[in-house]
């Protein structure tokens, strides 16, 4: 990888053009925008930068111009696709300016006739192979089961001859149009509406003509001269049908014909829950840069912030070093660690290199958030807003920054028209839950946690919520269940599994709780060690930084539910020295920074003072009350117990 070359460079800028102008073709505009920003990052060729840089004045400013300028329009090796497209170009361009001008069913009819079946994706549209009966037909075909055959509805082809171009582009705008008339009818922002029974009337019609399309193509043995485009569409059609595997095999088919539509690969990460899968897709997919693209990003969609993703993300900025989108994902990948500062400090240069670029700010404004650091929040909520304010991710900016101001209505009132401008941007769905969770909603909180998840499975902080939720609610069944897909998500992080480990507190299960909070004890040295990655602590060495004390002192009061003083002492005082930190009392250069005196140590302190007291361990007790006194937590509970201790000693000086 180190040894590109700049033969390679130049190939692939070309490839990356000719994507530009092909995705743009099909109205592809964010895949097209993917492509140009990638293409811009590569070095510069030489010939071309002297010869921008000189006089503008020069005569010979156009002598040596770059070596390949790609067409308006691209050329098709396929003869007879080349033909068609020659034949409809007229007809094709109307569409496109059609399309562009968001006249979505206009664009449709130039190439379709609207004769498509309109309604839902069903079990029984011709790509399911199965029905599901209903509760009511489930005893009837207990009787009968042996006597029904479901027979397969015949595919036909019955789209017009056209090329794959304008196919796509008349497809594609049905699609679009019946989106756009799913949300007109959904209307408000979890109103009446707005729930799983508004879908889009045009999937079914375009599920059984592709695949009447496609069944026509592999009987006349044209399947491979496919292009991958409509496979790319097919698979959209799939997702939105919650057909996910078959969803699957024909985004792989995409991404092997065409694999610079970078949409494609978006589609096919949404469909992978955990690590596991991914590492079966790749296996699939085409052994080229592509694919080692989608592993960065798939992986860090996944929260898989190890050396090797670094690794991996530092051979592709050998590539491209000025890619904008690898620099968000490095970014993204500090903030799924935790190195808040390594993250800010990326994304702050991105603004100051583009102050007018939106992608990915809401994730910005997250960590400013979480950082809690308001006059930079501030900043890029005005630059932002004066860049675009009907973005999605500006709106979420604004919202996070009246959300850090505890102004949570306002809050909810941005999310909301981030969610009116894009109903499937999946942060804000959560951001909301968030706001109505601190306004008391809890109803309105699990509803847009729901959502989330609904749309993107792999959300860890909505899982998280809807657990939270549930527990305000104090039904602790519900919230454990959500808890551990959030630490599934979240291995390595402690706060997952605290939330685990209490919820099995709560419904009298101390074993599990134990083991829960002895999970997070472990994964809180994830974070702790010194690798940039976040990856520390993997690799079986003995963690060097302090434990949580909060989690110590909740296994040792769960030892003592359980009636196991003993373990639960040790547990205590393993609480108190996490104020000095690791190391020797008598090496103080090894020591550690501890985290000084807190309440929860103090907590721990007078529980070994009345341990201590009421086993006879009256020096010990003493020493712990006086030390009570000392750090100002707990001071009149001390006091009392100092004064029985005293008594206890004075009995026992006195004669009997």
């Amino acid at each position: 990888m180190a040894d590109f070359g700049r033969s390679n460079t130049e190939q692939l800028r070309r490839t990356l053009q000719e994507a530009v102008v092909k995705c743009s073709e099909r109205c592809l505009y964010q895949s097209a925008k993917w492509a140009a920003e990638l293409s811009n990052s590569l070095p510069e060729p030489l010939s071309t930068s002297t010869s921008f840089n000189s006089d503008p004045d020069s005569q010979m400013q156009d002598v040596d111009l770059p070596p390949s300028m790609p067409s308006m329009l691209s050329s098709n090796p396929d003869p007879e696709e080349a033909r068609l497209e020659a034949q409809e170009l007229p007809k094709y361009l109307l569409a496109k300016s059609y399309f562009d001008c968001r006249e979505y069913d206009r664009c449709a009819a130039i190439f379709i006739p609207s004769i498509l079946p309109r309604g839902p994706l069903t079990p029984t549209s011709p790509n399911a192979k199965t029905r599901t009966p209903t509760k009511a037909e489930k005893g009837k075909a207990k009787e009968s089961s042996s006597n029904i055959e479901i027979e397969p509805i015949a595919v036909s082809n019955t789209l017009p001859l056209l090329s794959q171009k304008s196919l796509f582009l008349a497809l594609y705008a049905k699609y679009i149009s019946g989106e756009k008339r799913k949300d007109e009818d959904i209307e408000m922002i979890l109103g009446p509406a707005d729930g799983g029974g508004t879908v889009n009337k045009e999937l079914v019609g375009l599920a059984r003509s592709l695949e009447g399309w496609f069944a026509d193509r592999a009987a006349k043995g044209l399947e491979s001269s496919n292009q991958g485009w409509l496979e790319y569409l097919y698979g959209i059609v799939l997702v939105k049908g919650k057909t996910e595997e078959d969803a699957k095999t024909w985004l792989i088919k995409s991404v092997h014909l065409c694999p610079f539509n970078w949409g494609a690969w978006l589609e096919l990460s949404g469909l992978l829950n955990r690590f596991e899968d991914l590492q079966k897709v790749v296996r699939k997919l085409p052994q080229n840069l592509m694919t080692l693209i989608f592993h960065l990003y798939a992986s860090q969609e996944l929260y898989q912030s190890s050396e090797v993703t670094h690794h991996q993300l530092n051979d592709l900025e050998r590539i491209f070093p000025e890619s904008q989108f690898l620099k968000t994902q490095r970014a993204l990948l500090y903030y799924h660690s935790k190195d808040f500062d390594e993250a800010e400090s990326i994304f702050s240069a991105l603004l100051h290199a583009d102050p007018h670029r939106i992608d990915a700010l809401d994730h910005y404004s997250n960590i400013l958030y979480v950082m809690s650091a308001r006059p930079k929040l501030a900043f890029l909520a005005q630059v932002a807003t004066a860049t675009d304010k009907f973005r999605p991710e500006t709106c979420c900016v604004v919202g996070n920054y009246y959300s850090l101001k505890s102004e949570h209505e306002k809050a909810v009132v941005y999310f909301r028209r981030a969610l009116t401008l894009d109903r499937s941007f999946l942060t804000a769905w959560t951001l909301m839950g968030h706001e109505y969770v601190e306004m008391k909603n809890t109803h309105a909180a699990i509803e847009s946690y729901r959502r989330a998840v609904d749309a993107n499975g792999k959300d860890y902080r909505a899982w998280y919520g809807l657990g939270q939720t549930y527990e305000v609610l104090e039904m602790h069944l519900y919230a454990l269940f959500y808890f551990q897909r959030a630490a599934s998500l979240r291995p390595y992080d402690p706060k997952m599994w605290v939330a685990v480990g209490n919820c099995y507190d709560k419904i009298d299960r101390p074993i599990q709780s134990i083991k829960a909070y002895k999970r997070a004890l472990v994964a809180g040295t994830y974070y702790d060690q010194g690798s940039s990655f976040g990856s520390g602590a993997t690799n079986g060495e003995t963690p060097q930084g302090i434990l949580d004390p909060e989690t110590l002192y909740s296994i040792a009061l769960v030892h003592e539910k359980m009636d196991q003083q003993d373990e639960a002492a040790s547990y205590m005082e393993m609480t108190l020295a996490q104020e000095e930190g690791p190391g020797g009392d008598d090496d103080d250069e090894m020591r550690g920074q501890g985290t000084g005196v807190t309440n929860t140590t103090s907590k721990a302190r007078m529980w070994l003072a009345r341990w201590e007291f009421s086993r006879g361990g009256l020096a010990r007790a003493m020493e712990l009350a006086n030390e009570l006194c000392q750090d100002g937590w707990e001071v009149e509970e001390a006091k009392a117990l100092i004064r029985d201790l005293r008594a206890r000693l004075e009995t026992r000086r006195s004669p009997s």
